[in-house]
Protein backbone atom coordinates (compact mmCIF):
# COMPACT_ATOMS: atom_id res chain seq x y z
CA UNK A 1 0.00 0.00 0.00
CA UNK A 2 1.45 3.57 -0.73
CA UNK A 3 2.17 6.18 1.80
CA UNK A 4 -0.77 8.05 0.14
CA UNK A 5 -3.50 5.70 0.28
CA UNK A 6 -2.56 4.87 3.88
CA UNK A 7 -2.62 8.50 4.10
CA UNK A 8 -6.06 8.61 2.99
CA UNK A 9 -7.73 5.56 5.13
CA UNK A 10 -6.18 7.30 8.03
CA UNK A 11 -8.50 10.67 7.13
CA UNK A 12 -11.42 8.04 6.53
CA UNK A 13 -11.75 8.10 2.87
CA UNK A 14 -12.50 12.38 2.84
CA UNK A 15 -10.50 14.05 -0.20
CA UNK A 16 -7.41 15.96 0.34
CA UNK A 17 -6.90 18.72 -1.52
CA UNK A 18 -3.36 20.81 -1.99
CA UNK A 19 -5.59 24.54 -2.00
CA UNK A 20 -4.15 27.14 0.95
CA UNK A 21 -6.80 29.76 0.96
CA UNK A 22 -9.66 28.17 2.10
CA UNK A 23 -12.41 28.94 4.75
CA UNK A 24 -10.80 26.30 7.71
CA UNK A 25 -7.42 26.96 6.48
CA UNK A 26 -8.70 31.41 7.46
CA UNK A 27 -10.09 30.31 10.47
CA UNK A 28 -6.69 28.18 12.04
CA UNK A 29 -4.44 31.37 10.89
CA UNK A 30 -6.75 33.14 12.95
CA UNK A 31 -6.72 30.88 16.21
CA UNK A 32 -2.76 31.19 15.78
CA UNK A 33 -2.77 35.49 15.88
CA UNK A 34 -4.74 34.37 18.70
CA UNK A 35 -1.24 33.37 20.49
CA UNK A 36 0.69 36.27 20.91
CA UNK A 37 -2.57 38.42 21.63
CA UNK A 38 -3.34 36.08 24.97
CA UNK A 39 0.78 36.33 25.67
CA UNK A 40 0.20 40.04 25.62
CA UNK A 41 -2.76 40.38 27.47
CA UNK A 42 -1.79 37.85 30.00
CA UNK A 43 2.29 38.37 30.75
CA UNK A 44 3.21 42.07 29.52
CA UNK A 45 -0.26 43.69 30.61
CA UNK A 46 -2.30 41.51 32.60
CA UNK A 47 -5.48 41.83 31.52
CA UNK A 48 -6.54 38.48 32.80
CA UNK A 49 -10.39 39.27 31.94
CA UNK A 50 -9.60 39.78 28.39
CA UNK A 51 -6.81 37.27 28.30
CA UNK A 52 -9.29 34.64 29.54
CA UNK A 53 -11.94 35.83 26.29
CA UNK A 54 -9.13 35.04 24.05
CA UNK A 55 -8.31 31.75 25.52
CA UNK A 56 -11.95 30.63 25.47
CA UNK A 57 -12.51 31.79 21.96
CA UNK A 58 -9.49 29.92 20.80
CA UNK A 59 -10.25 26.88 22.69
CA UNK A 60 -13.66 26.59 21.87
CA UNK A 61 -13.17 26.92 17.96
CA UNK A 62 -10.88 24.23 18.06
CA UNK A 63 -13.44 21.84 16.14
CA UNK A 64 -14.54 24.62 13.72
CA UNK A 65 -12.10 24.26 11.07
CA UNK A 66 -12.42 20.74 11.06
CA UNK A 67 -16.19 20.87 10.65
CA UNK A 68 -16.24 22.96 8.44
CA UNK A 69 -13.62 21.36 5.72
CA UNK A 70 -15.40 18.12 6.32
CA UNK A 71 -18.35 19.90 5.14
CA UNK A 72 -18.09 22.09 2.75
CA UNK A 73 -15.37 19.54 0.92
CA UNK A 74 -11.97 21.88 2.18
CA UNK A 75 -9.85 19.15 3.65
CA UNK A 76 -6.33 20.03 2.57
CA UNK A 77 -2.76 19.01 3.86
CA UNK A 78 -1.93 22.68 4.94
CA UNK A 79 -5.02 22.41 7.06
CA UNK A 80 -4.16 18.65 8.15
CA UNK A 81 -0.83 20.56 9.55
CA UNK A 82 -2.45 23.70 10.81
CA UNK A 83 -5.03 23.00 13.27
CA UNK A 84 -2.64 20.62 15.34
CA UNK A 85 0.13 23.20 15.46
CA UNK A 86 -2.86 25.74 16.50
CA UNK A 87 -3.76 23.44 18.93
CA UNK A 88 -0.61 22.58 20.19
CA UNK A 89 0.70 26.24 20.33
CA UNK A 90 -2.22 27.35 22.29
CA UNK A 91 -1.57 24.26 24.82
CA UNK A 92 2.25 25.06 25.16
CA UNK A 93 1.85 29.12 24.89
CA UNK A 94 -0.70 28.90 27.76
CA UNK A 95 1.39 26.44 30.09
CA UNK A 96 4.18 28.37 29.80
CA UNK A 97 2.57 31.76 30.75
CA UNK A 98 0.72 29.88 33.34
CA UNK A 99 3.68 28.59 34.92
CA UNK A 100 5.26 32.00 35.33
CA UNK A 101 2.12 33.39 36.76
CA UNK A 102 2.09 30.30 39.19
CA UNK A 103 -1.30 29.19 38.02
CA UNK A 104 -0.50 25.87 37.10
CA UNK A 105 2.44 23.84 38.98
CA UNK A 106 5.90 23.28 37.39
CA UNK A 107 4.90 19.37 37.11
CA UNK A 108 1.99 19.62 35.29
CA UNK A 109 3.72 21.53 32.65
CA UNK A 110 6.41 18.83 32.61
CA UNK A 111 4.12 16.12 32.16
CA UNK A 112 2.23 17.82 28.89
CA UNK A 113 5.93 18.90 27.35
CA UNK A 114 7.50 15.34 27.89
CA UNK A 115 4.53 14.28 26.08
CA UNK A 116 5.52 16.45 23.31
CA UNK A 117 9.07 15.14 23.45
CA UNK A 118 7.74 11.91 23.09
CA UNK A 119 5.89 12.75 20.10
CA UNK A 120 8.63 14.31 18.20
CA UNK A 121 10.65 11.64 18.56
CA UNK A 122 7.86 9.36 17.15
CA UNK A 123 7.68 12.14 14.29
CA UNK A 124 11.41 12.25 13.30
CA UNK A 125 11.41 8.39 12.98
CA UNK A 126 8.29 8.50 10.87
CA UNK A 127 10.01 11.32 8.70
CA UNK A 128 13.22 9.10 8.65
CA UNK A 129 10.74 6.53 6.72
CA UNK A 130 9.37 8.77 4.65
CA UNK A 131 6.20 9.67 6.63
CA UNK A 132 4.32 12.80 7.48
CA UNK A 133 3.01 13.30 10.87
CA UNK A 134 0.24 10.26 11.48
CA UNK A 135 -3.45 11.62 11.51
CA UNK A 136 -5.24 12.96 14.63
CA UNK A 137 -6.88 10.75 16.54
CA UNK A 138 -10.18 11.24 18.09
CA UNK A 139 -8.56 10.33 21.66
CA UNK A 140 -5.94 13.30 21.06
CA UNK A 141 -8.77 15.85 19.56
CA UNK A 142 -10.31 14.81 23.20
CA UNK A 143 -7.63 15.65 25.27
CA UNK A 144 -6.61 18.99 23.31
CA UNK A 145 -10.80 19.97 23.91
CA UNK A 146 -10.35 19.08 27.75
CA UNK A 147 -7.15 20.97 27.86
CA UNK A 148 -8.33 23.95 26.21
CA UNK A 149 -11.48 24.10 28.26
CA UNK A 150 -9.75 23.92 31.34
CA UNK A 151 -7.19 26.52 30.92
CA UNK A 152 -9.70 29.60 30.55
CA UNK A 153 -11.25 28.21 33.67
CA UNK A 154 -8.50 27.71 35.99
CA UNK A 155 -7.44 31.28 35.26
CA UNK A 156 -11.11 32.74 35.77
CA UNK A 157 -10.73 30.96 39.35
CA UNK A 158 -7.43 32.61 39.77
CA UNK A 159 -8.63 35.86 38.56
CA UNK A 160 -11.72 35.75 40.94
CA UNK A 161 -11.53 34.86 44.34
CA UNK A 162 -15.57 34.82 44.50
CA UNK A 163 -15.25 32.08 41.99
CA UNK A 164 -12.07 30.39 42.59
CA UNK A 165 -13.41 26.86 44.72
CA UNK A 166 -15.54 25.77 41.73
CA UNK A 167 -13.89 27.25 39.31
CA UNK A 168 -10.68 25.34 40.22
CA UNK A 169 -12.24 22.07 41.13
CA UNK A 170 -13.71 22.57 37.47
CA UNK A 171 -10.53 23.51 35.71
CA UNK A 172 -8.69 21.09 37.17
CA UNK A 173 -11.14 18.00 36.67
CA UNK A 174 -10.67 18.91 32.89
CA UNK A 175 -7.02 19.62 33.44
CA UNK A 176 -5.85 16.20 34.68
CA UNK A 177 -8.45 13.83 32.76
CA UNK A 178 -7.20 16.02 29.83
CA UNK A 179 -3.81 15.21 30.69
CA UNK A 180 -4.56 11.26 31.15
CA UNK A 181 -5.62 11.06 27.67
CA UNK A 182 -2.88 13.55 26.38
CA UNK A 183 -0.81 10.24 26.89
CA UNK A 184 -3.08 7.99 26.45
CA UNK A 185 -3.29 9.89 22.65
CA UNK A 186 0.27 10.15 22.73
CA UNK A 187 1.45 6.42 23.43
CA UNK A 188 -1.39 5.61 20.47
CA UNK A 189 0.99 7.46 17.79
CA UNK A 190 3.34 5.95 18.94
CA UNK A 191 2.36 2.45 18.43
CA UNK A 192 1.27 3.49 15.29
CA UNK A 193 4.59 4.79 14.36
CA UNK A 194 5.90 1.66 15.30
CA UNK A 195 3.62 -0.58 12.96
CA UNK A 196 4.68 1.60 10.08
CA UNK A 197 8.27 1.14 10.27
CA UNK A 198 7.98 -2.52 11.32
CA UNK A 199 5.46 -2.64 7.16
CA UNK A 200 8.82 -0.67 5.74
CA UNK A 201 10.94 -3.01 7.29
CA UNK A 202 9.39 -6.05 6.20
CA UNK A 203 8.90 -5.01 2.86
CA UNK A 204 12.88 -4.07 2.30
CA UNK A 205 13.01 -7.59 3.44
CA UNK A 206 10.51 -8.75 0.73
CA UNK A 207 12.25 -7.02 -1.83
CA UNK A 208 15.55 -8.11 -1.28
CA UNK A 209 14.66 -11.30 -0.44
Amino acid sequence: MSRRAEHSQGTGGVAVGDRVLTLPNLISFVRLLGVPLFLYLFLMVEADVAAIVVLAVGGTSDWVDGWIARRLGQVSRLGELLDPFADRLYILATLLAFTAREVVPWQFTAALLARELLLLGSLAVLRRYGYGPPPVHYVGKTATFLLLAAFPILLLGAASESVATAAGAIGWGLAWWGLVLYWVAGAMYVVQAARLVRSVRARAGEAAA
